[in-house]
């Protein structure tokens, strides 16, 4: 398969824990009943995206993108959350992974960590670098970040609803992921 081929939305990625399926416009009730507590979002740049109208956006370029996937719990199928990959850069080797949330009674690393390796072991079979942005005041993704073994490396300029706000930038590559 060549870079230009990639599918960055394959029909499922699972293990024990979890299980990822591509988003579909179909999924909007099941996931805002996820992302309406307000509590996700309390240290993300969009802070009100627990909002109907704000998580519409969020949701339909998630679905847009064709690289978004619905998080649902393994054992009881529950929807759980979401996450996606995006700004693939085959020049570079390098693919991010984000937008990802989860219900609060899942936190805590174990669903996080097991959607997050699915993510990795996947994109590693075609490039060779994984970043994460990630606000500086969303101290909760930082650290679930640095636990699955990526480094901050930079700080960036992202935009977020017609904003410019301020990334810390972490990096996993290829060669260092222990899987």
């Amino acid at each position: 398969m060549t870079n230009e081929n990639i599918n960055w939305q394959p029909h499922s990625l699972e293990d024990d824990i979890v299980k990822l399926v591509p988003l579909t416009e179909s999924d909007f009730d099941n996931l805002f009943k996820v992302a309406a507590d307000p509590l996700i979002w309390e240290q993300h740049p969009t802070s009100d995206r627990y909002k109907r109208d704000v998580f519409q956006l969020f949701f339909d370029g998630a679905v847009s993108s064709k690289t978004a996937f619905l998080i649902a719990d393994k054992k009881s199928g529950q929807v759980i959350g979401s996450t996606r990959y995006y700004d693939y850069r085959p020049e570079n080797s390098s693919i991010a992974i984000g937008f990802t949330f989860l219900a609060k009674q899942y936190w805590g690393g174990l669903y996080n960590r097991s959607s997050k390796k699915l993510l990795l072991d996947y994109a590693f079979q075609f490039v060779d670098k994984v970043f994460f942005h990630i606000g500086p005041t969303n101290i909760r993704s930082q650290l679930a970040t640095l636990k699955i073994g990526a480094t901050k490396v930079n700080e960036v300029v992202l935009g977020h609803s017609g904003q410019s706000i301020l990334h810390y930038e972490y990096l996993i590559q290829k060669h260092e992921w222990i899987s």
